[in-house]
């Protein structure tokens, strides 16, 4: 096991390297690829690299495949950048962020329109008894009293 800030240093410049050397693949199936993060095993062998893809299904289908043909290529030059002893393996891994955050609009938008919802029905209440029950002009009319009466 090496250090963990070495570890979370290490996928971080993985990240970089593997960003920066996307571009350079010249494969027409490969997509606008973002990568968005990179992690790797605590004995420096294995690497997973998160990507996003702009484009629908067929889009990513083949980006995947690029990258895919392109590991070896990509781990190599990891590997001679890194100067580790061992070139970690790479594996790339869709990114679902655009998933994930039109799921989350989606919930914020509904609890926008319960909240709405249930401001509207509070605007609208009123109370079951008196505003204040525990007030009523008998008791006012006694403190009065008592003030003249000390005063």
């Amino acid at each position: 096991m090496s250090d963990p800030a070495k570890t979370r240093r290490h996928a971080e410049r993985i990240k970089e390297l593997v960003a920066r050397l996307v571009r350079e693949i010249k494969d027409p199936r490969l997509g606008m690829v973002t990568i968005t993060d990179a992690r790797i095993t605590g004995d420096l062998r294995e690497a997973t690299v998160f990507y996003t893809v702009l484009g629908d299904v067929t889009e990513q289908a083949s980006t995947a495949a690029a990258l895919e043909s392109a590991k070896g290529m990509l781990r190599t030059r990891v590997g001679h950048a890194l100067a580790l002893r061992h070139s970690p393996s790479l594996a790339f891994v869709l990114d679902n962020v655009q998933t994930h955050v039109k799921e989350i609009d989606d919930l914020l938008a509904e609890a926008r329109h319960r909240d709405e919802e249930v401001q509207r029905i509070a605007a609208s209440a009123k109370y079951a008894g008196d505003p204040d029950p525990y007030k009523s002009e008998d008791d006012e009319a006694e403190r009065v009293g008592a003030r003249e009466d000390n005063g």
